[in-house]
């Protein structure tokens, strides 16, 4: 029942950013902070989300520092995932993502040791739907805390244990 449910949860957060290209990442820094557009890697999504980057930008730094990530989408909903970042260097994953459009904007190739990519493992997400007041919480993975995350709001909330 559990693994179903977790499935189902996976299903909607899909349906919800699947049209959307860009995302917004936040990362935090020792100022606060700080989010910037990114692309979504197209690739069926499974709890993870993937970006491609640079090492010598911020964000790698600062995910270096701290992990923990929000990645806001817009779309027919708007959606908001909670996770933990990190980073992946792994040639054959690069490769398995890479595209000519990546080569000409990024001014590079996969095997490049600057090109990295970020997985975020998602750990909740909230989504709010057009002309609907509801909000809806999805939790996927309390990897950080065994705690019980029932809540005393009105939201509706979907639990999973890992």
């Amino acid at each position: 029942m559990e693994n179903k449910m977790k499935q189902e949860e996976i299903e909607t957060l899909r349906e919800l950013i699947k049209d959307v290209d860009t995302a917004m990442l936040t990362t935090a820094t020792e100022e606060g902070l700080v989010s910037r557009p990114m692309k979504t890697q197209e690739v069926e999504f499974d709890g993870d989300l993937w970006f491609f980057t640079k090492k010598e930008t911020n964000k790698y730094d600062e995910i270096l520092h701290n992990q923990d990530v929000n990645v806001a989408y817009v779309g027919k909903s708007y959606v908001s995932v909670r996770g933990k970042a990190e980073i992946v260097e792994d040639v054959n994953k690069k490769k398995e993502f890479w595209s000519k459009v990546h080569e000409k904007i990024m001014q590079a190739s996969y095997d490049d040791p600057n090109i990295i990519l970020i997985k975020v493992n998602v750990e909740a997400a909230e989504y709010w739907e057009q002309g609907n007041l509801i909000k809806k919480i999805v939790f996927y993975y309390k990897r950080m805390t065994g705690q019980n995350s029932k809540t005393t709001d009105i939201n509706e909330t979907l639990e999973l244990d890992n």
